[in-house]
Parts: structure tokens; C-alpha cells; sequence
């Protein structure tokens, strides 16, 4: 990387790229995690502050293939809470609820095949953009009438017993840029120069970056570059204290430390997308393109370890979901009345979850408990 690597296509004119390149003419260069959080979440100019409905035009999620995913989850959330004797309220927190289509799709299918578990529960539909939550009552107003759900834009300060399910959650979480040199860490910082953002390599902003790596016994190869979700590492930790028994289960794509820092990823993980096209031209139109990089699930592990949260397993997306739906041989694929035409298009849509070259191993399915023993959960039994 060079002391002033250029976005290859400039910088698109945005409401936000004027207020960051003013940001950094009165202070200097900024953190690269500092100019990411301002990308996807100032109000009003980030990226996720615009109507959900926009994103459509950048990438689609699992939530979006077919309410299969959230049936499915529904049925492990079921089992969690009758291994942990049938708490009422049963509390389920999903941080980055969007509009709350995953919700829907969730409480939609209690409420219809799991009377007993859903007349327990307490959902939590947390969305930090009031753009995105004003869609709630719509996606999940019944629910709210019922005394079953609820839209919130942080989580409780108390979770007794239940779960905390997100889903592509982390991964829009800033993350801080590094490269390694001559055996030392420089981190890559925003500058601002000839009218454009630029890469501006220097010292470590937070001595928790090099800690970061050191704790998980990563060591980056010359010129290897990487990111650290700082940001990540300090929402487990607290969602673990948060929580006082129960469950965090975690959708995302990543690997585990040894992976994410290898050869395999010598330039990191950090991708652009906008108009369903993937660059790595991060800078071109603050708060108009979604930023992300991979998860690192080792960290999680770890940071949340000092929260009590302990291990439970993870799983490529698709054994999760063929652990879960093969009971029943995925008769909750099936909406009653169907036609054979419509049949055959929501197998094809549980193809594209499970299939390798799909979303089934591109995904990972993290599971963490606190306070609950060994429990054998459905969804990482062996296949």
C-alpha cells in the first residue's frame, strides 16, 4: 500500500463526503473504523439511516430469499428455550432488525405453529435508524398488539432469560485497517487530498489494535493488510454482561482468527457494495454504498468470554439448516395451499441457503450460552 493509495474512481459528490472532508481539514487524518461508522450510520446521511427498501439495490440477505430462514430459527429459538425449562418471558433480542422482516418471519410462524412458545415471548426488534424502525408496526404490529413483540432503538439494559439473535449484523460493524511493516503494525488512517479521500498509513490511533492481535496470537506477514472490529470485540462484551442466561446466536459470514489473517487474505476483508456490483473503492460515495468486512469469530469468542458467554458450537449456514429442517423433511418450506409452480420455487429458494456455492457456506451460524450446562441444540447436531 502506498502513503497515498487514491480511491480508483474519486469521490462521488455526497451530503457526508463534504462533512468528512471537512472533519478531516480541522483535525487531520481519522481513523479508518471513525470514517466507516460516519459512512453507515450519521443520521440522515449514512448509509443504513436511508429506507430499508434502498439496499434492495446493493445486495440481498438470507431474510430475503424465502421466511424459511426465520421458520427454521424459530424452531432452534423453540428448543432453547424448552432446554432452559419454558422461562416466561422468554426474551428474544435481535440487534440490526431492519424493518423487521426477520421478526416477522419468526413470531409469524410461532404465532402459528408454536402457540405455547409464542404466548412466552418477549421480541425485541432493535434498529438504531428511525428511518428503518417507522417500518415496524407494519412488519410486526399484531405482534406489538399482543403483548408479544416490541421496536426499540437499544438493547435492554437487562436481559433475563433468552436469546440474543442477530443476523449480517456484525459485519457492518467499523473496523479499524492495518497493514504490517518491517514487523510493526501502522494503521491506515482517512486524509483528504486533491479532492479526494486517500489512505494515510501511521501510527496505531489505540494501543487496543496491537493488543487485538496479540491476544489471538496473530502475528500479519510484510505487508499483509487487515482489519480489527474493535467495535465488535466492545458489543459482545456488553451484550454478554446484558445478558443474564441464555443464548447469543450469531448469522454472519467470517471464519474463525487463523483463517480471516491468513495468506488467504492478504489485502483483508473490507468490500464496497452498491448496485449489486462488490469493489474495493471504499471512498467513492460516502453513505451511498455499504461497507463491510468478515467476521472474526474467534473474536467474538474471546471478547465475550470475559462476559461468560461460552462457546456452544459454530456451523456453515447450511448444516445449520438441513439439522434443523431435516425432522420434518421441510414441511415448514410449505405454505398451505400452494401450487405445484410455487412449490417448486421455494425448494429452489432453500437450494440457494443451502447450497455450498450459495449462501450455505458462505454464512456461519456462532452459538455462545451463559449459565446453561452442555445443551445438545438441534441446529449443530452432527449430520
Amino acid at each position: 500500500m502506498s502513503s497515498a493509495a487514491q480511491s480508483p474512481s474519486g469521490v462521488s459528490e455526497t451530503k457526508l463526503s463534504s462533512e468528512l472532508a471537512a472533519r478531516i481539514a480541522a483535525r487531520g487524518p481519522i481513523p479508518f473504523a471513525e470514517f466507516m461508522e460516519a459512512c453507515l450510520y450519521t443520521p440522515a446521511h449514512g448509509y443504513y439511516s436511508r429506507p430499508e427498501s434502498a439496499r434492495f439495490a446493493d445486495y440481498y440477505t438470507s431474510v430475503d430469499v424465502h421466511p424459511i430462514f426465520g421458520r427454521l430459527l424459530a424452531r432452534q429459538l423453540e428448543e432453547m428455550w424448552r432446554l432452559m425449562d419454558r422461562p416466561d418471558p422468554f426474551w428474544i433480542v435481535e440487534p440490526g432488525a431492519g424493518v423487521g422482516r426477520l421478526a416477522a418471519q419468526i413470531l409469524d410462524f410461532a404465532a402459528a405453529k408454536l402457540a405455547d412458545f409464542y404466548s412466552r415471548l418477549r421480541y425485541v426488534a432493535i434498529e438504531r435508524s428511525p428511518a428503518r424502525r417507522e417500518a415496524h408496526p407494519q412488519a410486526i404490529g399484531v405482534h406489538i398488539e399482543a403483548g408479544r413483540a416490541q421496536s426499540a432503538a437499544s438493547l435492554p439494559e437487562q436481559i433475563p432469560q433468552g436469546c440474543i439473535l442477530s443476523n449480517e449484523f456484525f459485519d457492518a460493524m467499523p473496523v479499524h485497517r492495518v497493514e504490517s511493516r518491517d514487523g510493526a503494525l501502522q494503521e491506515v488512517h482517512v486524509g483528504f487530498a486533491s479532492g479526494r479521500f486517500v489512505d494515510m498509513p501511521g501510527p496505531l490511533s489505540t494501543h487496543r489494535i496491537a493488543d487485538y492481535f496479540s491476544r489471538q496470537g496473530i502475528v500479519l506477514n510484510d505487508g499483509q493488510q487487515a482489519e480489527a472490529s474493535l467495535a465488535a470485540c466492545d458489543w459482545i462484551a456488553e451484550a454478554g454482561r446484558r445478558l443474564e442466561r441464555g443464548f447469543l446466536l450469531t448469522v454472519d459470514y467470517g471464519y474463525e482468527a487463523r483463517v480471516l489473517y491468513s495468506e488467504s487474505f492478504p489485502r483483508g476483508t473490507l468490500l464496497a457494495y452498491r448496485n449489486h456490483r462488490v469493489s474495493e473503492d471504499f471512498y467513492a460515495a460516502p453513505g451511498e454504498q455499504d461497507l463491510t468486512a468478515h467476521v472474526n469469530f474467534t473474536a467474538l469468542d474471546l471478547w465475550g468470554g470475559n462476559a461468560g458467554l461460552e462457546r456452544a458450537g459454530l456451523a456453515p449456514q447450511s448444516r445449520f439448516l438441513f439439522a434443523l429442517g431435516r425432522g420434518n423433511d421441510f414441511a415448514d418450506l410449505f405454505d398451505a395451499g400452494q401450487s405445484e409452480t410455487d412449490r417448486l420455487r421455494a425448494q429452489m429458494q432453500l437450494s440457494s441457503l443451502l447450497h455450498p456455492e450459495g449462501m450455505g457456506e458462505t454464512f456461519q451460524v456462532f452459538i455462545q450460552r451463559k449459565g446453561i450446562g452442555e445443551p445438545r441444540l438441534m441446529g449443530l447436531a452432527p449430520l
